[in-house]
């Protein structure tokens, strides 16, 4: 059985939104966009992507994701991104999809996922994807995070988890600390606090 692993970008104070560019992700008037850049850690996180076999993606960071790495020049991101097998979570996006690999998931997010942990050997990776993220914690369904936090406080912009979300109690499984300030702390659920 599968794993849904979730692999973000954090700042201090839990912001996830916009980390790669400053025109990422302009909803609530951010202004703090492209933060996690400087940093570079997104490789640091291997250890959690390890067993990975698919991508699920929710529309809005799919669209970001296809907007920009099948246009990139051959590296081992671009050629994992354009192979690995995507499912997406839209109910506003009709197949096909325009990324090869990709499928889409418009029906019932819970049960949807929890067939593709049944049937799949390898884990699942969430990428951002933050609505979809708090809607997975609420069925349960997330079984690590991999947190890379980053050494600043944003103030303001959408949070992991935010005020009012679903409750998690975490078990720390591994950390370490990259040479720009970055922990790099993967969890798994203990127990939920619904």
């Amino acid at each position: 059985m599968a794993k849904i692993v979730v692999f973000t970008n954090l700042s201090l104070d839990g912001v996830m939104q916009a980390p790669a560019h400053p025109e990422e992700d302009l909803r609530d008037d951010f202004k703090h966009g492209g933060w996690a850049a400087p940093y570079a850690a997104m490789q640091e996180g291997g250890e959690a992507m390890a067993n990975v076999g698919s991508v699920l993606f929710g529309r809005r960071t799919y669209d970001r994701f296809y907007a920009f790495w099948p246009n990139q020049p051959v590296n081992p991101f671009t050629t994992f991104f354009n192979n690995i097998q995507k499912y997406v979570v839209s109910t506003t996006l009709e197949e096909p999809l325009p990324w090869i690999n990709s499928t889409l998931i418009d029906g019932d997010t819970a049960e949807a996922t929890a067939k593709l942990k049944e049937e799949q050997e390898k884990d699942i990776v969430v990428f951002g994807s933050g609505v979809l993220i708090q809607s997975l914690m609420g069925y349960n369904l997330v079984d690590v995070y991999a947190l890379l936090i980053h050494p600043l406080v944003l103030g303001s912009g959408r949070r992991l988890f935010p005020d009012g979300g679903v409750g998690a109690t975490l078990r720390l499984i591994s950390n370490k600390t990259t040479t720009t300030g970055v922990v790099v702390a993967t969890y798994e659920p203990v127990h939920s606090n619904k």
